[in-house]
């Protein structure tokens, strides 16, 4: 599989989980030797899908905006904003993907709240 296909997989994983499709994302991309590192929940599958489905009800209009995708081998990275809720300023969030087989086996996310004020005339985007 090309880099610009894992590119793919790996946004529209993204962009299917933003819009509440949480199984459907999984069951399209995750497999089952899937684990991850986010440090507010158990690296297991299950654990990271429970809090991605209770967010989502939390945040029906939850708005995933894609700025750039990397892809090294089997690793891809996204650097998107993400707003919960209508005029939210969000937090910038990048996902790390390692891809077996077509497949999402691990993920590292890591994410910055954007501030009100932001001094830096380039932006977080």
């Amino acid at each position: 599989m090309t880099s610009a296909n894992l590119k793919d997989l790996a946004m529209d994983f993204l962009r299917l989980a933003a819009s509440g499709h949480i199984r459907d994302a999984y069951s399209k991309y995750v497999s089952p030797s899937f684990f991850h590192h986010n440090p507010f929940f158990r690296g297991d599958a299950d654990s990271l899908l429970l809090a991605m489905e209770e967010n989502a009800a939390k945040h029906p209009k939850k708005v995933l905006k894609i700025h750039r995708v990397l892809a090294d081998g089997d690793l891809v990275a996204v650097h998107s904003h993400v707003m919960l809720n209508p005029g939210d300023q969000g937090v910038a969030l990048v996902h790390i993907f390692r891809f077996q087989d077509a497949k999402i086996v691990e993920l590292w996310d890591i994410g910055q709240a954007v501030p009100e004020i932001v001094p830096n005339e380039h932006g977080m985007f």
